[in-house]
């Protein structure tokens, strides 16, 4: 009896194993919002890393992380480093590509809680007087990170926090937004 239980066992493990071997190892997350500014002024809150303090949602999760930048001020090569409490951990955000107005794509390495790495595109669009912006994240996620989604929505978590930095752009930027000169 105690054989077959143990049979039943391993094969029950190996069966979960398999489970989380066979999950896709790619992951793609997309949040859009309408923003009335210009696309210029969108650009200008996600092109300086400087300026993410005032909308990034990890920022408020802890404000007492330690944050450095390198690099230019803003643009392709700038660097933002950062290493904050459990919630927001440890790495760096490097921008690889930046077109006025249009895009900004950003490689992001992570040291702690988990080693990884992940792209993060912005892609901007005018419409009309204002602004369509996505925020696209993708990446691999390791055995580790397949096990974890198995039991948690990356999509709800990560797309839910990339909502939260959404609406900080739009507050920010339709706050700034140029206005016409009036007559």
């Amino acid at each position: 009896m105690m054989q077959k239980i143990l049979i039943g066992l391993i094969a029950m493990i190996g069966s979960f194993l398999a489970l989380i071997l066979l999950q896709p190892s790619d992951y793609q997350i997309a949040r859009t919002t309408t923003i009335a500014a210009p696309p210029q002024d969108v650009f200008a809150q996600i092109d300086d890393f400087h300026r993410w303090q005032a909308w990034s949602p990890w920022a408020e999760r802890d404000p007492k992380a330690k944050v450095s930048f390198d690099g230019p001020a803003s643009g392709k090569g700038a660097v933002f480093a950062w290493s904050g409490n459990n919630e927001v951990g440890e790495g760096r955000m490097t921008l690889v590509e930046s077109r006025p107005g249009a895009l900004v794509k950003i490689r992001t390495d992570f040291v702690k809680p988990f080693v990884g790495s992940s792209y993060s595109d912005f892609t901007l669009k005018g419409e009309g007087e204002g602004t369509s912006l996505t925020w696209n994240m993708s990446g691999q996620n390791d055995f580790i990170g397949k096990a974890i989604c198995l039991f948690v929505s990356m999509d709800k978590v990560l797309g839910g926090e990339m909502a939260k930095g959404l609406a900080g752009i739009k507050r920010i930027a339709e706050a700034t937004a140029k206005k016409p000169a009036q007559n």
